[in-house]
């Protein structure tokens, strides 16, 4: 006995459906990562920090798709955007702060650089101090170990100041990602129902 009922729309939305679902995962999972990625950083933001973002970001924008555009602040298409949106700035921001912490145009927050060369200063006397008795043995290893520590504790300034900024600029792309997306799939979704409008009916 034959089936007669539409398989092939069903089939359609039900594969929509599960891609939709299988997507919710990978955000989790990529989220964790970046999580994870920010909790390992040990010391001042590194390069890697940044390989570490850029492929998460290249990860959620090659396999995760939003689900079509529905009004309403409580629909599904929200729920997923706050969740994609939020999940791109954590990824964002993990890429942004080792330029950060070293381009002073990119983090023009007034005052918050001003005590890390101070701190650096003082971690050269300090090391000074502690290696006086090999000063007339070799004033050169003691220059370069002076030189070592100051830097080290600008770079752990920094990046301890970057860190307290980041979720600022980590909330601005994901506010910047949710508007574009949101703009994007609104405009989408209505093209999309004014084609069907206009198309019409089969004859049977």
């Amino acid at each position: 006995m034959n089936d007669s009922s539409p398989q092939g729309p069903r089939n359609a939305a039900s594969t929509s459906a599960g891609q939709d679902v299988a997507g919710q995962p990978g955000v989790i999972g990529i989220a964790l990562a970046a999580v994870l990625a920010a909790a390992l950083a040990q010391g001042s933001w590194q390069w890697f920090a940044t390989y570490i973002g850029v492929t998460l970001l290249a990860v959620i924008f090659s396999f995760y798709r939003l689900p079509t555009w529905t009004p309403g602040l409580r629909s599904e298409y929200a729920r997923n955007l706050t969740a994609y949106s939020l999940v791109v700035g954590l990824c964002a921001s993990i890429a942004l702060a080792p330029m950060l912490q070293r381009w002073a145009w990119l983090f023009p927050m007034p005052g918050t650089r001003d005590r890390c060369p101070a701190l650096g200063a003082y971690e050269s006397i300090r090391t000074e101090a502690a290696l006086a008795n090999l000063a007339g043995r070799d004033s050169a290893a003691l220059a370069h170990a002076q030189d070592v520590q100051s830097h080290a504790a600008v770079a752990d300034c920094l990046s301890a100041t970057t860190t307290l900024w980041l979720p600022v600029y980590a909330a601005g792309v994901a506010v910047l990602v949710a508007l574009v997306a949101w703009s994007v799939d609104r405009a989408r979704a209505r093209n999309g129902a004014a084609v069907a409008g206009r198309t019409p009916p089969r004859q049977g």
